[in-house]
């Protein structure tokens, strides 16, 4: 993961911000499929142009692959990376339909969760009075993961899976919006399976502190 940009100019370029969610979990696929990709950090603002030119949208992550394609969708992101290579077997693709109820769930959380989670952040930041109405909103998703993993160290199985890594960095969101709340609440399961990861040097590895690349225009290989 050091600059090296006689390496990285042949790789996949990847765009990429340290904390949004959708940019890390695009990351942590990349990781986990040991896919090797030229890492360009940016800051929203002050986008470079070739990521705009490649995405209109200038939204994280962005990967532009060798042919000129673009994939600008962070699950989109994931299993591209994870269909190149799978060695934790994320896709579990040997459970019928395991794929596809994982894909349910991602998407569940996407739309509405992440919409519920979004009105309770903004209610804590800006001390509205509904914010304990926004959390229990935000509870009704959070209990139903917290059911997965009574009797599964994973969200559908003993097995980790693509929606683990999908979910992970937006339900780490939600728990820090009230951190003693949330310590003390009724969710242990959800804090094993959410510290598990947060402690875990594949974590630190993924969420790493790399330069700007319009500071000085170095590749970083990470992923490989």
């Amino acid at each position: 993961m050091n600059p090296d940009n006689s390496q990285a100019s042949a790789l996949p370029v990847l765009y990429s911000l340290r904390n949004c969610p959708y940019a890390m979990r695009a990351r942590m696929s990349i990781f986990k499929a040991k896919q090797p990709v030229a890492l360009r950090n940016v800051v929203l603002s002050d986008k470079p142009k070739e990521m705009i030119e490649a995405s209109p949208k200038a939204t994280v992550p962005v990967v532009v692959l060798s042919d000129g394609s673009v994939i600008d969708e962070s699950l989109d992101v994931m299993l591209w990376a994870l269909h190149q290579s799978d060695p934790d077997n994320l896709l579990q693709k040997e459970i019928p339909h395991a794929l596809t109820e994982m894909l349910g769930l991602i998407h569940i959380f996407d739309s509405e969760f992440k919409t519920c989670l979004e009105k309770y952040r903004c209610a804590k930041r800006y001390h509205e009075d509904n914010m304990i109405e926004c959390r229990i909103d935000c509870e009704k998703y959070i209990k139903q993961l917290e059911n997965r993993l009574i009797n599964n160290a994973f969200l559908f199985n003993n097995q980790e899976g693509l929606a683990d890594i999908a979910l992970l960095p937006f339900i780490r969101q939600f728990a820090q919006v009230e951190r003693q709340w949330y310590l003390q609440s009724a969710y242990p399961n959800l804090r094993r399976w959410l510290n598990s990861y947060l402690q875990s040097p594949f974590f630190t590895k993924v969420m790493a502190k790399h330069p700007l690349w319009l500071e000085n225009r170095e590749e970083i290989v990470f992923g490989g």
